[in-house]
């Protein structure tokens, strides 16, 4: 074993540093995404220089099992859904750090709003109504960042979450009191759906972060980030890292934009309090 090998074997213990990537809502479970969690992990240990071995990963599509991973102490990194991450950053003292772009999108991604048309003119129009989202565990991100610039939401107005989006819109096409909101991918396949045109988008998110990678309070040492940071944004550079992040859909990863990310905190709390 290498000098470098050995410090890094013995900064990190015993047991390997766990990533946790946690997007409730979204398709996959713990045990189908292990293969996948287990080669972005290995790629990233040898992006780092790290031994074999030293970084673990785990996959959670519901919150309370992400949320309760990553209160242990093996967990050092977070990569997770924006509206997961402003919902819990403070309490997981969640340190943002990288952005993930998905496989053949943006940094960023615009959130947007859909009902039937003619029925949504304003917020006052959604007065008793519900907003379902795969986001809607986290109302302060729906409120607030992603509608806070369209106007405030009346409080009548009930988030609520579900991965269901199609069966959702289908109950605003039918006339139900249910407005949906799409992130970047469910906005991009609308054009697609037999019903689309009885939908129309009503509001609109600036840019947002799709994901963010983050340390958890101050489990990695600023010398280990280093190390990570370059692994993490030079993966699609070697064979391995780049069939790494095919099998989580991500082309790769990037600074964060700090202002963008600082908007939206400040929307999430403005509604949050």
């Amino acid at each position: 074993m290498t000098a470098l090998a050995l410090a890094a074997a013995i900064t990190l213990g015993a047991d390997p540093m766990v990533l946790v990537a946690v997007a409730p809502g979204y398709p996959g479970s713990t045990a189908e995404a292990q293969p996948a969690m287990d080669a972005l992990a290995a790629a990233l240990a040898e992006g780092a220089r790290l031994p074999s071995g030293s970084i673990a990963a785990s996959y959670y599509e519901a919150g309370e099992p992400g949320l309760e991973r990553l209160s242990k102490p093996d967990a050092g990194l977070a990569l997770v859904t924006l509206p997961f991450f402003l919902q819990h950053a403070a309490a997981l003292k969640l340190q943002a750090r990288l952005t993930a772009v998905p496989k053949g999108a943006q940094p960023s991604e615009v959130w947007t709003l859909v009902a039937k048309k003619g029925r949504v003119a304003s917020p006052a129009s959604l007065e008793g109504w519900q907003i379902l989202s795969v986001a809607g565990y986290a109302p302060g991100f729906v409120r607030g960042a992603a509608l806070g610039a369209w106007g405030r939401l009346p409080a009548s107005a009930k988030v609520v979450q579900s991965g269901q989006v199609l069966s959702a819109m289908r109950k605003a096409v039918a006339g139900e009191n249910v407005a949906v909101l799409l992130d970047g991918a469910q906005t991009a396949a609308l054009a697609t759906l037999p019903f689309a045109g009885d939908l129309e988008a009503v509001a609109r998110s600036g840019p947002l972060p799709s994901s963010v990678v983050a340390t958890v309070g101050r489990k990695v040492a600023p010398e280990r980030w280093r190390a990570l940071e370059r692994a993490f944004q030079g993966m699609r550079a070697t064979p391995a890292g780049a069939a790494a992040l095919d099998g989580v859909r991500t082309e790769g990863f990037v600074p964060v934009d700090a202002k963008t990310l600082d908007a939206a905190r400040k929307a999430f709390a403005a509604v949050a309090r």
